[in-house]
């Protein structure tokens, strides 16, 4: 059965557990087919379940490699004068057979098997390895006494011995359902289990493998099963977990997530479950949805909680994830289910409430988790490959015909072939298993079939196995009942098949929250079936009949929105089925009901909405959130790095603006806390040059204040630029900025030559409201620039460090913020050079001469060019993040006052006066060692078009400043408006 595709697990009402893959379209029988169960919990290498025996069992999926476990046991001697090395040791001494450290007696023959379901691979021999190296003869390794560090050579201080003895063990019950035992009474369990799940194989950190099982016995309690890890699948022993209440059935997710729920309805959360705690540490009461029905089933996912009530009702609880697992507020989804399941990808499965029909939750996705529409699945069984049946093909429909219908459905089909199964269409076609579950009322043989719904839909039912009208009269009271009149029989119809009466469709409004489940959840709006073919749990269906099940596990079953999957469409054989059934309904007939149908639904919509016209219309309200795993800086002591996990969560308002908030959430003391920043009180985001971290800092006008901004590091650069230039388009957005920056903006460069630019506000300069600096918004701009000048005309001119000039084309973006689709074309790459430059110092002594050796008052060795600061090659880095090296450390032959062949200058002293030559009088001695680096929308200026704005320095470089004709044309009308240039020089202390 091991397969790499992902498997969905259910029960059927007889016991039997079946499996489909998500590359299958047929349910296969899993083996043992002797075992009933009632419930299954599964990943994707193994599945645990609870039999009708009330037995736990575990089955294990084979693989490549197997299961093996090492046993060990260390046999001890000691040397004694008469016959050397032997058995006898001190009183004090370890037991002869013990394990490593000497604590625990381990003999031979005391090991055992934990459990039938493993084997012997061979018998015990020894270790003759030690570290990977092979020992002498026999394996023994030698040592002063017990204990102490022992090696493979035998000194003439060797007085105690010892070597290793190992045996593995293989677990054999692979493929197959292996009953777990209990090692106080292997014939019976602490107490009789009534539901099993299996999860936290994701908790963050934890060891490979390590897998939490929890249970729910028949009298309430809940247990949890230890040491269940890839070698030893079946755990070891059973643990009581204490509850505020006795529990009826439990759900635990992929990571730390673990609800369970209670005799009286509420909902139990089990808070503090980590990598050095899997069992938790306390638990939180959760209230149902309503006090009139309490919850009868859960199911959690990642960062989802789906649950049903007593009423057979659907709830889906908010803001659900790791660092809240209570979650807000429940949210009352379509359509009613017997139980629901949470598998991979938070993707949901239930059973139907009354055809017991497994449903697949469609558009799940991370953005809206509470998908949109319930799709039942019309796979068949393995065994019914060759076989077909009219109640499956009927049910696969979605709806049902009686005989004068029956007869002629296939003209309908071969009129909807056109229509997609997919589409919303007020059109009926016999493929209604596409649209979501209806919560409309509808019967069949008396069985009630509907639920309530939030949207506007209609089932159509009545009875697919009559054979005559007159049996067919019960259906149609039925039908009456719920607003639904069945068409007259072959003997009474009437001639004209386009004026056959119908009663009008009358569908149920939600009765509670409808603008809430309808604003922030929708379903489909389109015509529905939940009502399928009814069959008792007593009832035995056959090769024809479609399967009831009574329980679904998908928590091994991988599902995305690339996954093809073959569940939903109908195989050929019910096809036909179908086209056999249907030769009685003509196309008038059908155009006629659709006709009819659609009238009554419009008839109906106007009747809705006239008289809510006058209501406000309601704003839809959306959220955007982004996850991740970063460091943060400690603010207080002892400052260091820590593991936290980061959401940045945006939402838009009633006025179509969006806001964003960066939760930052850490452990204190072994509880969850957290801290917020509003993205619209970030002042200005930067990156900090550490050595070992690719880190960046947000600035908040309270936080500079106090000198200590929000330090976040990632584990990558990619991973930093990403956030970085996420969390700066959060911040104009927050603060309406988009696109480039405008003629008024406000142009700055920090003295390691990152550019920003600031939008001011009509508060900026305002008399009774000054606005402080600190609390201006700046923006980076891509480039690396010395010296930037810029007009109220929008023109912006800058100076590299390697003295050129560079004039800025108005695109929006550059550096880690890519440009966008619109400005793309204006950003281009800039090309800097600048030299950093360090001292080697050094002073004669008589003994060696010059060395690195200086006197206690002298400055570094390695220093700047003052000597006050420590300047080496390997701790020197370029003064940006923006900046990378182009060239390996040099010697520096370009200096004032001149060197010697080896790049020296001599002095009398540290300071003094330089010189390129030795003199009897010079004691100390320096040279200095260059290495260039650059940075990398701007454009850089023509070399061939710089006129006579330059002039010369001292170090005979001209920083030009030169223009193309059409930038000297555009220069000269702006002469006069270039006199009020604002030039900002932020410094930037890390």
């Amino acid at each position: 059965m091991a397969t790499p595709n992902s498997l969905l697990w259910a029960v059927d009402i007889f016991g039997r557990v079946y499996t489909l893959s998500t590359a299958g379209q047929y349910w296969e029988l899993c083996k043992d087919r002797q075992l009933e169960f009632k419930r299954v919990s599964a990943i994707k290498h193994c599945c645990w379940g609870i039999a009708c025996d009330h037995q736990v069992y575990a089955y294990v999926f084979s693989s490549d490699v197997p299961i093996r476990y090492q046993e060990e046991t260390y046999e001890n001697q000691r040397w004694n004068p008469v016959g050397g090395f032997c058995e006898k040791l001190m009183p004090s001494d370890r037991w002869q057979w013990s394990n490593v450290s000497g604590l625990k007696h381990q003999q031979l023959d005391s090991f055992t098997l934990p459990s039938p379901h493993w084997e012997w691979e061979s018998d015990w021999y020894v270790d003759e390895n030690i570290g990977g190296e092979p020992t002498e003869k026999g394996g023994w390794t030698y040592a002063i006494d017990f204990p102490a560090t022992y090696t493979k050579d035998k000194k003439w201080n060797s007085c105690v011995r010892r070597r290793r003895w190992i045996r593995y063990r293989r677990y054999k019950s692979r493929d197959t359902w292996a009953k777990i035992t209990s090692h106080d009474d292997p014939n019976q369990l602490p107490d009789p289990f009534n539901d099993i799940s299996i999860g936290g194989w994701e908790i963050t950190d934890e060891p490979m493998g390590r897998l939490s099982v929890w249970a729910v016995s028949l009298q309430g309690r809940v247990w949890y099963r230890e040491d269940v890890c890839h070698h030893n699948p079946e755990g070891s022993w059973w643990s009581l977990i204490a509850t505020p209440g006795e529990a009826v059935q439990i759900s635990c997710g992929p990571y730390d997530l673990l609800w369970a729920t209670l005799w009286e309805g509420q909902a139990i959360v089990r808070e503090g479950i980590d990598r050095n705690n899997p069992q938790g540490i306390s638990w939180t009461i959760v209230e149902p949805p309503s006090s009139e029905n309490g919850i009868l089933h859960i199911s959690v996912g990642v960062n989802v909680v789906w649950a049903v009530t007593k009423d057979r009702k659907v709830w889906f609880r908010r803001g659900v994830n790791s660092h809240n697992p209570c979650g807000t507020s429940w949210i009352e989804m379509v359509g009613e289910m017997m139980m629901v399941n949470v598998g991979l990808n938070d993707q949901v499965w239930g059973i139907g409430c009354e055809d017991r029909a497994v449903y697949f939750r469609q558009g799940v996705t991370p953005s809206e988790l509470s998908g949109k529409t319930w799709k039942a699945i019309v796979s068949g069984r393995e065994s019914d490959r060759s076989q077909t049946g009219s109640s499956t093909s009927l049910l696969s429909a979605g709806c049902f015909f009686s005989d004068d219908v029956r007869e002629q459905m296939n003209l309908i089909v071969q009129s909807d072939a056109d229509i997609s199964s997919d589409t919303e269409s007020p059109q009926i076609h016999p493929n209604l298993d596409d649209m979501p579950l209806s919560g409309a009322a509808a019967s069949v043989n008396g069985n009630s079939v509907g639920s309530q719904s939030a949207e506007v839909s209609a089932n159509l039912a009545v009875d697919p196995l009559d054979s005559t009208p007159e049996e067919a009269s019960p259906a149609s009271d039925n039908g009456e009942k719920a607003g639904l009149e069945k068409p007259k029989s072959s003997a009474d119809q009437d001639p004209h098949p386009a004026e056959l009466q119908w009663t009008n469709i009358d569908l149920k409004e939600a009765h509670k929250k409808p603008l809430l489940a309808a604003s922030t959840f929708p379903e489909t709006s389109s015509l529905s079936s939940l009502g399928m073919f009814s069959v008792g749990v007593e009832e035995h269906y056959g090769a024809d009949e479609h399967p009831l099940w009574a329980w679904v596990c998908g928590g091994g079953c991988l599902v995305d929105s690339h996954s093809l999957l073959k569940w939903f469409t109908l195989q050929s054989g019910l096809l036909s089925s179908v086209q056999s059934l249907s030769l009685s309904i003509s196309p008038a007939q059908t155009a006629a009901w659709r006709k009819q149908i659609f009238q009554q639904l419009s008839e109906r919509t106007k009747r809705e909405l006239e008289n809510f016209r006058h209501y406000e219309q309601a704003i839809e309200q959306s959220v955007w959130v982004k996850t991740g795993t970063l460091q943060w800086w400690r603010s207080w002591k002892p400052h260091k790095w820590t593991d936290v996990r980061v959401a940045l969560e945006q939402f838009t308002g009633n006025d179509g603006m969006r806001d964003s908030i960066l939760f930052i959430y850490y452990m204190y003391h072994e509880e969850k806390k957290y801290i917020h920043v509003f993205l619209n009180e970030v002042t200005i985001l930067v990156e900090v040059l550490n050595d070992a971290k690719h880190s960046f800092a947000l600035y908040t006008p309270e936080r500079t204040k106090q000198r200590w901004p929000i330090r976040l590091a990632a584990t990558t650069e990619q991973e930093m630029h990403d956030w970085l230039a996420l969390l700066s388009m959060s911040c104009c957005e927050s603060r309406r900025i988009q696109g480039p920056p405008s003629h008024q903006a406000i142009w700055s460069v920090t003295c390691k030559g990152d550019v920003f630019v600031s939008e001011p506000s009509p508060e900026l300069e305002a008399a009774p409201h000054l606005m402080p600096c600190d609390q201006m918004f700046w923006r980076q701009i891509g480039g690396h620039l010395r010296l930037i000048e810029c007009n109220s005309h929008g023109i912006v001119w800058g100076i590299g460090y390697d003295h050129t000039a560079w004039v800025y084309t108005g695109g929006y973006g550059g550096g880690f913020i890519q440009g966008l689709a619109s400005s793309a074309d204006n950003i281009y790459m800039q090309s800097d050079v600048k030299c950093v430059y360090i001292y080697e110092n050094q002073r004669w002594n008589p003994v060696t001469g010059y060395s690195n050796r200086g006197l206690p008052t002298d400055r570094y060795m390695w220093s700047d060019a003052s000597g006050l600061q420590e300047c080496t090659k390997v701790n020197t880095k370029p003064p940006s993040p923006q900046w990378s090296w182009v060239s390996d450390w040099y010697i520096d032959f370009n200096i004032s006052g001149g060197t010697d062949r080896e790049g020296w200058q001599y002095a009398a002293d540290f300071p003094a006066s330089y010189h390129g030559h030795k003199t009897m009088k010079d004691f100390v001695r320096r040279r200095r060692w260059a290495r260039e680096h650059h940075g990398f929308t701007w454009e850089q200026i023509s070399p061939s078009c710089r006129s006579r704005l330059g002039h010369s320095t001292k170090s005979g470089l001209l920083p030009e400043m030169a223009l193309p004709s059409t930038g000297v044309q555009c220069l000269q009308k702006n002469l006069q408006a270039i006199v009020g240039t604002i030039s900002l020089h932020l410094q930037n202390k890390n």
